[in-house]
């Protein structure tokens, strides 16, 4: 590789024609200059609100083809980008957050709790950010498409047990 070329900025790389970058920076808000992991967080709260108003089983396959259909994304978009799990990255997130609000219709908690969305949004950026063990460890050890989602993944659940245990002070 030329010195010319690894001085490009990995964001250029980036296509939003493409539907995998498309997907997988979130829509652009993962493009964000600042807090690009925040701010595709936010942007998954839209989705978050027409996911939850499938049937619940309707929502966990939806969730869980999204894991797997984002391994393909982030590995791809990664690719194209060359460099592993950059910033603007932000599928991992929409998802991430999507498992914390599990909680929600799993607990039959009204889908209209604006404080659950913010508990859980404040909860899943502490463990996305944070990364308390393991998710520190597999966001060191495991890399490819597998290695972007599966830390937030886990910070995801993480957040959905805390939620779980913090839910009866917020409904």
């Amino acid at each position: 590789m030329s010195n010319q070329a690894s001085n490009v900025n990995p964001k250029s790389r980036i296509k939003l024609s493409n539907p995998w970058h498309l997907l997988a920076v979130g829509f652009g808000s993962g493009l964000s200059p600042i807090i690009p992991g925040t701010m595709g967080t936010l942007a998954s709260i839209p989705f978050y609100y027409l996911l939850v108003q499938l049937p619940l089983i309707a929502y966990i396959v939806v969730v869980v083809a999204s894991y797997f259909i984002g391994v393909t994304i982030c590995q791809k978009t990664s690719d194209d980008m060359k460099v592993h799990d950059h910033g603007s990255i932000v599928w991992d997130e929409f998802v991430g957050f999507w498992i914390t609000m599990l909680v929600v219709p799993l607990m039959g908690i009204s889908i209209w709790n604006w404080q659950m969305v913010v508990a859980g949004f404040v909860l899943f950026r502490f463990f996305d950010m944070v990364k308390p063990w393991p998710i520190s460890v597999l966001d060191r050890r495991v890399g490819g498409g597998f290695g972007i989602m599966i830390d937030d993944v886990l910070a995801g659940v993480m957040a959905a047990i805390v939620l779980y245990f913090v839910s009866g002070y917020l409904i």
